[in-house]
């Protein structure tokens, strides 16, 4: 499926101790993205819940990160705000060299 929204996808998800996902996308990044904010949004306070919060998981093109029919997270947000946990080999593989 074509990339329209500029943004890698999101490869995998892993939910994580203290309301954090573990992002992997499709350019080999990875990042840690702290949804305790969200939370305190009426649409996201079932994940307050840490049975619901744990059903996260990547939507199936990597357009974002589902937990059910009611509430997900776009890639560009943990993205943008997501603070990047380690670079693979593959991602460094694509910078330019200097």
């Amino acid at each position: 499926m074509p990339n329209f929204s500029g943004y890698p996808k999101i490869r995998s998800v892993e939910p994580r101790p203290g309301k954090a996902l573990r992002v992997t996308f499709d350019n080999g990044v990875r990042k840690e993205y702290d949804c305790t904010p969200l939370i305190q949004h009426e649409s996201f306070r079932p994940l307050q819940d840490d049975a619901v919060f744990r059903c996260a998981h990547a939507d199936p093109y990597g357009y974002g990160v589902v937990w059910n029919e009611e509430i997900d997270l776009a890639e560009s947000e943990i993205w943008l705000h997501g603070r990047n946990i380690e670079q693979t080999a593959e991602s460094d593989a694509d910078k330019p060299r200097v």
